[in-house]
């Protein structure tokens, strides 16, 4: 089995990601409520917006497959924290979709995509997953 990610602690609490497949990287940070800097994603940060991209990636995949397009689409991710213990306990995704007249059919689709993608399908049931999509 190949690894998916390296990681390297380079200090200061950040930490430095690599993708083995590609050999991209992207820099962590620790979010300034938490002792950090706040000069890059949180590795919560990273889990909320890991939900958002995993939905529009499914979208993507679903439009193809069924004809449509959802070129264009853009979404705002916000993450709300809780105490007790430290933890992620709401992510809303607003999606905004392009004026693409979608049928009936087609924003069904779109909707069970968000419920069905694997990352939705991988958090616990008692972090909230709010979506909004706008048409």
């Amino acid at each position: 089995m190949t690894n998916t990610s390296e990681l390297e602690y380079i200090g200061d609490l950040q930490i430095r990601a690599t993708h083995v497949k590609s050999g991209q990287t992207f820099v962590t940070d620790a979010p300034v409520d938490n002792n950090g800097k706040g000069s890059a994603f949180s590795p919560t940060d990273l889990l909320a917006t890991s939900l958002g991209l995993c939905m529009m990636t499914i979208m993507g995949i679903a439009a193809n497959t069924n004809g449509f397009s959802i070129d264009g689409t853009k979404a705002r991710v916000t993450k709300i924290m809780a105490s007790d213990p430290r933890r992620v306990s709401e992510i809303i995704v607003e999606l905004d979709f392009p004026p693409n007249n979608y049928t009936k059919r087609e924003k069904q689709i779109i909707r069970q995509c968000a419920k069905i993608c694997p990352v939705a399908q991988s958090l616990k049931a008692e972090l909230m997953q709010r979506v909004v999509f706008n048409f």
